[in-house]
């Protein structure tokens, strides 16, 4: 897809080296003009700082591909991995000033200036580019012609999103169908110039910058024919993923020994990524433990004067690979369900206490699970964990069920925030969970876990599914 939430990501930034070249130079040049502005000298130990920060900036944007194709991005995004990035280079130019031990021979109200404004002067050029590359291509500069092989359901969606979206630049040049006219979308006429073999013509022709071929997975004959056909033209080739191919989580090439393995369902989140969600998940557990110590501490004291039983509810659920863990809770029933047969709440349920419910809703009964965040059994953000016993009944009864134990389950998840939280009455709210979580996978990223704690912050206090 085109999106970069797809399964494909967007491709390399024809402008990268250009956004390079104007980063450093911001870099060096907002360095000077805080030194000029608070009255001092640019020197040489000025400049290997402002180096350093460039070098970390580089090295920092790369892990999060601030440099990539942006068509079909989010700006909000672009500003959350500027930041990531800047604040990092920051780091390492504070590091270097301790370790070196001549922090004291710069001007600490300079570096602050410094920093503030670099991020302010990163984040201003990158917007007025975006506008102006908006604008050219909204007049039809800078674009990239694209040819569909095959009108199926995800390259429809796929036409309507560049309609949509005319500043990212992507024109449909043509619609290749083999059906006949008068049994496709009228919407689609216009477009339609002919079968798949011609698609595959005219693409040897060079008259397309990217193909997307909307075939169908199991049509693994005719695909691969068509793909053969397409290695012999210079055009930039990518599937659009059907509704099984959309279950394939991190697909990647592999090897055992010379033989080419094809990963399907595998954990989204390695090397690198695992020690970014790990350091996200140590610094927002620690903050808001911090942060809410002495709520927790009343909350105790509140169960414990108002019901009989524990402050704390442990459970067995499912975690990362499907391994058990001990999920803490507040405890906000006169029950403490922990065996094969789990009843989940209901609206009313008597089991609920007065206080218990306030919790639920609130989602204040969650509060113990940073511990279990900070223990490493869980993520601030991911699938929610399910009682074992759920868990068992439903990998009998909803597809790639399973595929959510692929990364740890977190506090709040892309399903709780979409509204579905709470009670699953129906195999359709637990399906619906289900795709959310799949969706979360494959979407992962630190801005995306970003947005996913401000939406859950912002609804928590007003949940109706939650009780």
């Amino acid at each position: 897809m085109v999106k970069s939430t797809g399964l494909i990501r967007s491709s390399a930034n024809t402008f990268a080296i250009f956004y390079r070249l104007v980063d450093f130079i911001i870099i060096q040049a907002v360095l000077v003009l805080s030194l000029l502005g608070y009255g001092l000298a640019y020197s040489q130990q000025y400049f290997v700082i402002a180096l350093i920060a460039s070098l970390a900036f580089f090295l920092a944007s790369e892990s999060f591909a601030l440099y990539r194709s942006w068509r079909a991005g989010s700006f909000k995004e672009i500003m959350f991995y500027c930041f990531i990035s800047w604040a990092i280079s920051a780091i390492a130019v504070l590091i270097f000033l301790v370790f070196s031990k001549i922090s004291e021979d710069f001007s600490r109200i300079t570096l602050a200036i410094w920093f503030v404004f670099t991020f302010i002067s990163l984040v201003t050029w990158r917007y007025i580019f975006a506008l102006f590359l908006a604008y050219i291509r909204k007049k039809g500069h800078n674009t990239r012609s694209i040819a569909i092989l095959g009108l199926t359901a995800s390259t429809r969606a796929l036409v309507s999103e560049i309609l949509q979206q005319p500043e990212t630049g992507f024109r449909v040049a043509a619609i290749f169908e083999d059906r006949e006219k008068d049994r496709v979308d009228s919407t689609y006429h216009h477009l339609l110039e002919g079968t798949i073999a011609d698609g595959v013509e005219r693409a040897k022709n060079n008259e397309f910058d990217k193909v997307y071929i909307g075939l169908p997975t199991i049509a693994q004959e005719r695909l691969s024919k068509i793909l053969h056909q397409l290695g012999n033209t210079t055009a930039n080739v990518e599937l659009v993923p059907d509704k099984f191919m959309h279950s394939i989580i991190n697909a990647s090439i592999n090897h055992v020994g010379e033989i080419q393995t094809v990963s399907i369902f595998e954990n989204p989140m390695q090397g690198a990524a695992t020690i970014l969600k790990r350091i996200e998940d140590l610094v927002l557990s620690t903050i808001i433990l911090l942060l809410i110590a002495i709520p927790m501490l009343v909350i105790a004291v509140a169960i414990k004067r108002t019901s009989r039983g524990p402050v704390l509810f442990k459970q067995d659920r499912y975690g990362l690979d499907g391994k058990k863990i001990k999920v803490w809770k507040f405890r906000s029933m006169t029950v403490a369900e922990n065996g094969a047969k789990v009843v989940q709440a209901t609206k009313g349920d008597a089991r609920i206490t007065p206080l218990g419910a306030f919790l639920r809703r609130t989602s204040l009964d969650e509060l113990p699970q940073f511990f279990n965040v900070l223990k490493g059994d869980m993520s601030v953000v991911g699938p929610r964990p399910h009682a074992v016993a759920h868990n068992e009944q439903y990998r009998k009864e909803i597809s790639f069920y399973m595929l959510r134990h692929k990364v740890k389950p977190g506090i709040t998840g892309w399903a709780q925030v979409n509204g579905w939280r709470g009670e699953t009455d129906t195999l359709e709210k637990m399906e619906m969970r289900i795709k959310f979580d799949i969706e979360y996978m494959r979407r992962w990223s630190l801005w995306f876990d970003f947005k996913i704690v401000l939406f859950t912050i912002f609804r928590s206090f007003n949940d109706k599914n939650a009780y």
